[in-house]
């Protein structure tokens, strides 16, 4: 098992607790993003940098993962990617997508996406509060514990 990191927009107290978990359980994590990035030295962490472009980062998340790889993303379509090649996609807030849920995710995407498209103006996310992180590292840490080889 690998864990994506969908990088550009991650928080960065998200990639600091998967640099924590990655050297814990001693399990692969690449950060893919357009732009250049940090990791700390170590086996386990590795940064790849994109080309840019639209979905460019996602395309090459979904071309290397193997089935039962991490993804980390709050990109909804990416996750229903990865849940349909067979990985599991939790976002940076503690939830997992799911073959259960994803479609509903899309539907209410493309809802809002519309909405913005017709001219009407939506609330971004709301900030990342401690509960988010909590929930994301309790998440994580389960999956590893469930997941370890």
């Amino acid at each position: 098992m690998q864990i994506w990191v969908d990088a550009d927009a991650c928080p960065v107290v998200i990639k600091e607790i998967l640099f924590r978990a990655a050297e814990r359980s001693k399990i692969s994590t690449t950060l893919v993003a357009n732009k250049l990035l940090f990791v700390p030295p170590s086996p386990y962490l590795r940064a790849m940098q994109v080309g840019k472009g639209f979905d460019v980062a996602d395309n090459e998340i979904v071309a290397a993962l193997v089935a039962g790889d991490l993804v980390i993303t709050a990109d909804i379509p990416l996750a229903a990617q990865v849940i349909a090649k067979g990985g599991h996609a939790l976002n940076p807030r503690g939830e997992f997508y799911s073959p259960e849920n994803i479609r509903e995710r899309l539907a209410m995407r493309d809802f809002m996406e519309s909405l913005r498209a017709s001219g009407l103006e939506t609330e971004g996310p709301a900030a990342m509060q401690a509960s988010d992180r909590h929930a994301f590292a309790r998440q994580l840490d389960q999956f590893l514990a469930r997941n370890a080889v």
